[in-house]
């Protein structure tokens, strides 16, 4: 297994409480896609791994996004979502959230807006996935028209 120091990462790969993650963790090589989100410590069944924390997640006019630079439309097409309470704006995270990758089968609970949690005892080590359609409506179909 790689981890944060055996990558050439120009990032933070580490997160602790002080962010919207809630628990520890760190960004490495995935098997789903790229890079992705992994546990840094063990984490409990139900327990509170991410908040919404304006502080760290920069909601984006969808009028700028429009207005940017090809390349940093490029990142926020990889790594940010359409706001699922505020019409008209992007959700970008600033920290290892924006990792984590899409499965059918996730090990955590995104579905309810502003919180989620662990649906399952999750290893140190192990990679830590969302299911994307429970906070971005039209996942699904973008993912179709971009693959």
């Amino acid at each position: 297994m790689l981890f944060p120091r055996d990558l050439a990462i120009p990032f933070p790969v580490e997160t602790g409480p002080e962010t919207m993650m809630l628990i520890r963790t760190y960004v490495a090589a995935s098997a789903i896609e790229g890079v992705g989100m992994f546990a840094a410590e063990p984490i409990r069944k139900g327990a509170s791994i991410w908040r919404l924390n304006p502080d760290f997640d920069r909601l984006i006019p969808m009028d700028e996004y429009e207005a940017a630079p090809q390349p940093l439309k490029e990142l926020l097409d990889r790594y940010a979502y359409p706001s699922p309470d505020r019409p008209g704006f992007m959700v970008y995270e600033v920290d290892n959230g924006r990792f984590m990758n899409h499965s059918a089968t996730p090990n955590t609970d995104f579905s309810q807006y502003g919180g989620a949690t662990a649906t399952r005892d999750i290893a140190a080590g192990e990679e830590i996935t969302c299911d994307y359609g429970e906070f971005f409506e039209d996942f699904e179909r973008l993912h179709l028209a971009t693959a």
